[in-house]
Order: structure tokens, then sequence, then C-alpha cells
């Protein structure tokens, strides 16, 4: 059993295809390669976070091709997924539904301490800093400057960060598929390659 990391799926968001230059013709290939993807790299015995912004479009339909991925799922709620915000009732109806329909193990906010590698890190949707985008602010997590942080919301704009201690886990910069934790760990340790 290994734990994987990864966030921006954007499973069935078209417009993803075009912001992101992504190789697809359309969203319903997308969403083939990303099942597949998925299931050549992880095992029914693994772990997989989802860092988040999972599902676009038809909200249905897009989980339903999320509970095809092998694995447990666990979701760090992004600013694209419907229990980001809104009424108490709002989020706990969302993170049923995203459990129920995509088959997650659980749907969490804000930022997560995990152990990577033996290591203690945050995980987040969102990255500590990027570059001036003001948005978000409040949901950020706090740099203490020795943490590292796993996160997405850049998508393809990088991978590692490793003066700041970041690490973006989305697919567009990890071959569309979850990136291992041993993958990270050699990252974090200055002894896996970016």
């Amino acid at each position: 059993m290994t734990n994987f990391y990864t966030a921006d799926l954007h499973v069935g968001h078209r417009n993803i295809i075009d912001y992101c230059s992504r190789p697809f013709v359309d969203v319903d290939e997308m969403n083939i390669a990303l099942v597949e993807r998925w299931n050549d790299t992880v095992a029914h015995g693994d772990t997989v976070y989802i860092l988040g912004d999972l599902a676009l479009g038809n909200l249905d339909d897009s989980l339903a091709m999320v509970g095809m991925m092998h694995g447990r799922k666990v979701l760090v709620w992004g600013n694209h997924d419907r229990g980001f915000r809104g009424s108490p009732e709002k989020v706990a109806n969302s993170a049923r539904r995203y459990i129920e329909g995509a088959g997650l193990a659980g749907a969490l906010h804000g930022t997560q301490r995990l152990m990577v590698g033996g290591v203690g890190v945050l995980a987040s949707h969102f990255p500590y800093h990027d570059n001036g985008d003001d948005r978000y602010v409040s949901h950020r997590p706090v740099d203490d400057g020795r943490t590292w942080l796993l996160h997405g919301h850049v998508h393809d704009r990088w991978k590692v960060r490793a003066e700041q201690r970041m690490i973006n886990v989305g697919v567009d910069v990890w071959d569309y598929a979850p990136v291992a934790e041993d993958v990270l760990a050699g990252i974090i340790d200055g002894k896996g390659a970016v």
C-alpha cells in the first residue's frame, strides 16, 4: 500500500483543456485519460490525497468518473469544489454528494498535516505564495519557514519551488497521474529528481 498525492484534475471541465494546454481533443478524451493514468498508477489498496479541484461540469457525471479511479480517495477542498464555501448545511450536502458520487473516504477543509517519508508536511489546495495573486489569502497555509507544503491550484506554472519548500502535485505537471510518496520524499530530502 502506497500513498499518492494529486490535485487539479478538473474532471468534466472543458475549459481546462485550453487554459492549461492539455493534450486532449475534448473533455471525454481527457476524462478517460485521467481515469486510465490514475488506474495505471494507483492500486486498489493505495490511498490518494486529492488536494482540490476534483470535478466540474455535470457533477454527477464527473463524480462517477472519479468513482472509477482505484484506491482510497481523500479530498481536501479546492476553490472549484462545491463544498469549498457556503453555509454549513451546503458544505455538508456537498461532502455527502462527493463521498457518495465519487466513492471518497472523506472530504476535508483547510490545511492538513501529513507525513511524507517520515517528515511532517502540510497539504493544502493553495500554495504558500502565488506570484502576487492575492485571491484566497485567508485560505493559504501559513509559511513557518521550515515546513514543506504539498499543494495544487497553480496548474502548470511550476512543479517544485525548493527554496520556498513547495511541491505542486497537480496533474498538469505530473503527466496527468498521481505522484507517489517516495518521489515526493526524495524531493524533500534533496536526493530525488525534479
